[in-house]
């Protein structure tokens, strides 16, 4: 199973993006949170922000929408040219329509769960999906604690997904470290959304090289 590593500029320097967005070269995607202080207790950038990145960036955009109304919102981000756009389950009115939207822009479609929201409801859609976040931490803010009671949930996602022959990537956000990558790997994950253990721990591209390699050591199977 491939793995990819997904660094978060929410723990880049917001005055230097396009140095730092050049530092993760190495990445697979810079993975960019979007929050509008009513979904989630926090506020970061908008659209002209993310098409601003996207116009720089060395290396496709991961978006990640922490915002109400996402069926309004979302497809002004795919129409940025991002490789993927996340929104979450518990602000879309019809994910199943705004995912094929999307899709139909031109982006991948992700969909993420908060953890306190059953995946089980969304188990059955998985074919209208290319992407599911498993937040383990509560989205807002960045430098959490990683949440070990999340990996049941992804674990019941990864098998859904191999029951029904989907190639679906399975993301997780939030207090990714070179430990909890591997539990995370173990449970089924495959793509990791990396801010602090990235960006404050050394030479990002190093960071990034040697959670991959923790996360390819252990790949569920």
């Amino acid at each position: 199973m491939a793995t990819r590593i997904n660094p978060s500029i929410l723990a880049a320097d917001f005055v230097n993006f396009e140095r730092d967005l050049g530092r993760i070269a190495d990445a697979d995607l810079v993975h960019v949170d979007v929050m509008d202080n009513h979904f989630v207790p926090n506020l970061t950038f908008g659209l002209p922000m993310v098409q601003r990145v996207q116009e720089v960036s060395p290396i496709p955009l991961d978006v990640h929408l922490m915002i109400d109304d996402a069926d309004r919102w979302a497809p002004d981000y795919a129409e940025t040219g991002a490789f993927s756009v996340t929104f979450h389950a518990e602000a879309a009115d019809d994910p199943v329509a705004l995912a094929r939207r999307i899709r139909e822009i031109g982006s991948r479609a992700g969909i993420a769960l908060k953890p306190g929201t059953d995946p089980e409801p969304y188990l059955e859609l998985l074919p209208e999906f290319d992407q599911v976040l498993v937040m383990t931490v509560e989205p807002g803010f960045g430098g959490q604690k990683f949440m070990h009671e999340m990996m049941p949930k992804l674990r019941s996602v990864r098998t859904a997904a191999e029951r029904a022959g989907l190639d679906i990537w399975l993301q997780v956000d939030g207090g990714v470290t070179l430990e909890t990558i591997e539990v995370a790997a173990e449970n089924g994950a495959d793509t990791f959304v990396a801010g602090s253990s990235v960006f404050a721990g050394g030479d990002p591209a190093d960071q990034i090289r040697m959670l991959r390699e923790r996360a390819a050591a252990h790949s569920h199977q």
